[in-house]
């Protein structure tokens, strides 16, 4: 079975035609356990999540704040493998038909084998792998391999990238650009801020590829706000913390499908 950056370009394109930027929920598998993690991705798909990334918790989440890392640690104490991050993608695959793809931090992969990895992904059905901090100029095994699958290979740009970084960066990217709209790390902001907006213009000028920005978007607000200079708009944290905050797991996956609703009126009225 091939991958489905095809379904992932689909995807992206059917929204621009729509006017409106996609919404990108983020979800770390395992969480509060596999089977959880799994109906909480279908959840926020439910509730109108265009696009799901499956984070593959890690001990050392250097791009993710205390909410993402939080819910890495219940996952990683819970016994959480890359066979149950390939189910999470399989099983959300198979019950909505949408893109899923993993974000991980390049050292599982390396350990694991990158053609082990990009075959299983495939498999499942995945549409790609966000991976933050893999340089591009250390990608091209990685990308080899992804490509032969059908898999897309998102890179993260940030505020300090210079134009030239971005071009590089843009060149060898697939699916669509991830956009880091401030330093530091992932959690909600009160204002995703101007650096975003100016991130997303530069990033344009390098490429054709759709630019979708994360990092801080938490209510319906910030996702319009958002909307109206991206093509996408990531949220992780809010429905982490949505999750976290829940009495139970039934609550949590109550409260996760209803912010998914309120983000994707978000993303409407850009």
């Amino acid at each position: 079975m091939s991958g489905n950056v095809a379904l992932l370009d689909a995807t992206l394109a059917a929204a621009k035609a729509e006017n409106r930027a996609a919404l990108i929920a983020y979800l770390p598998a395992g969480f509060p356990t596999v089977d959880g993690g799994i109906a909480a991705v279908k959840a926020v798909f439910d509730g109108g999540a265009d696009i799901v990334e499956v984070g593959l918790p890690h001990s050392d989440p250097v791009l993710d704040g205390p909410v993402i890392q939080t819910a890495d640690d219940i996952a990683l104490k819970g016994g959480v493998k890359i066979a149950d991050v390939m189910r999470t993608v399989r099983e959300a695959y198979e019950a909505t038909g949408k893109p899923v793809l993993v974000m991980t931090y390049w050292n599982p992969i390396d350990r694991y084998g990158v053609e082990r990895f990009t075959t299983e992904l495939a498999e499942a059905g995945g549409a790609g792998c966000i991976l933050p901090d893999l340089p591009v100029q250390e990608s091209a095994l990685w990308r080899e391999h992804a490509e032969k699958q059908g898999l897309a290979t998102v890179f993260v740009v940030a505020p300090s990238s210079k134009d030239q970084r971005l071009a590089e960066i843009t060149a060898v990217g697939s699916g669509f650009v991830y956009a880091a709209s401030l330093m530091g790390v992932t959690g909600t902001r009160v204002s995703v801020g101007a650096q975003a907006q100016d991130l997303v213009t530069r990033t344009r000028a390098t490429t054709d590829l759709p630019v979708c920005v994360g990092l801080g978007v938490s209510d319906a607000a910030q996702a319009a706000e958002v909307a109206g200079f991206a093509d996408g708009v990531i949220v992780g944290s809010a429905f982490v913390k949505r999750m976290l905050d829940a009495p139970d797991a039934a609550s949590g996956l109550v409260a996760v499908r209803e912010l998914a609703a309120e983000l994707a009126a978000g993303v409407r009225k850009r």
